[in-house]
């Protein structure tokens, strides 16, 4: 058996390969969606999909820590946040013509260079690698952790009060003022 039939090909996909395509299709739609829509409700839940689909793609990735934590910390925290802090600002709930600026030119093209950019630089860093989705898991959940809490523990915290300064300031925002009160 030689080394060529052993390994599936580039125009052979396997099924990992292919849900990963079609998850990766899901998500960049959500993704688009999210920051085209002109309803904020509606693009704070496309940002839901887009992130989930997100967490997936990690699972096919044999990451399951690391998908876990993003449905944790970014769709179970982050999201929540966001839509309290709409709720709780009165921010419109259908159409808000407030929210676009007229600068979707300069965005698109601002977008479309960073995307650009990005996928450079990650083709050129990794054209040599290949991941094998079919063997063992690299790196073990017990590994993670350890460098997690050995070396991101200050940012993890500073991200937390960050979050809760969120919280407090739409809270705040979001206090009716008594009658006699002035602005």
């Amino acid at each position: 058996m030689t080394l060529a039939a052993a390994s599936p090909g580039f125009l052979s996909p396997t099924g990992v390969e292919v849900a990963f395509l079609l998850v990766g299709l899901v998500t960049l739609g959500a993704a688009v969606l999210s920051v085209t829509t002109r309803q904020l409700v509606h693009a704070a839940l496309w940002l839901v999909v887009a992130l989930g689909g997100l967490a997936v793609e990690y699972l096919l990735l044999t990451a399951e820590f690391i998908a876990w934590v993003q449905v944790l910390i970014y769709v179970g925290s982050v999201v929540v946040l966001l839509l309290f802090g709409l709720m709780l600002t009165k921010a419109p709930i259908g159409r808000s013509p407030d929210a676009d600026s007229g600068n979707r030119p300069v965005a698109l093209a601002v977008a479309v260079t960073a995307a650009a950019a990005l996928v450079w630089v990650v083709t050129d860093a990794f054209r040599t690698a290949w991941i094998d989705l079919e063997g063992p898991a690299r790196g073990s959940t017990g590994v993670t952790g350890e460098i997690l809490f050995q070396h991101w523990v200050l940012p993890f915290e500073a991200l937390s009060v960050l979050l809760l300064a969120a919280l407090v300031g739409a809270i705040v925002l979001s206090r009716k003022k008594p009658e006699g009160e002035r602005d």
